[in-house]
């Protein structure tokens, strides 16, 4: 698989993994079942073990350019899962783009905050 291709792909994931798994604390009626704070909790750590694992199995592949890479990899997952935020999550929810990006939004800077520690760490080690 291409390399961008699987950059996309694995952002698709990090996005995807902690979206599915919080349709288990709403009803169907889209009420939230457990406390407000515990979810936003549980959801940063399901994103980051999500997103660690997903960098492990990424930079597997890689050989040369750790550094360049992680920052690569960080930008596209940050703005993809912006992206599919904006398409798909704010207008279920129906916050404002600030209101989300003060609730939510900024919380993706980990990822290239992550993308670019694994870049490094590889990097230095070779």
């Amino acid at each position: 698989m291409p390399k961008l291709l699987r950059n996309i792909l694995y952002g698709f994931l990090a996005w995807f993994i902690p979206f599915a798994s919080s349709f288990l604390f709403y009803t169907k009626e889209g009420k939230l079942t457990i406390d407000a704070f515990l979810f936003k909790s549980i959801m940063i750590v399901v994103g980051t073990i999500s997103a660690a694992f997903l960098l492990i199995s990424y930079f597997k592949k890689i050989e040369s350019g750790f550094f360049r890479e992680g920052i690569l990899v960080g930008a596209v997952w940050f703005a993809l899962n912006i992206l599919l935020d904006v398409l798909i999550l704010i207008p279920m929810s129906g916050m404002t783009f600030p209101d989300y990006f003060m609730r939510i939004g900024l919380g993706y800077l980990a990822m290239p905050a992550m993308s670019m520690a694994v870049g490094t760490a590889l990097a230095n080690k070779k």
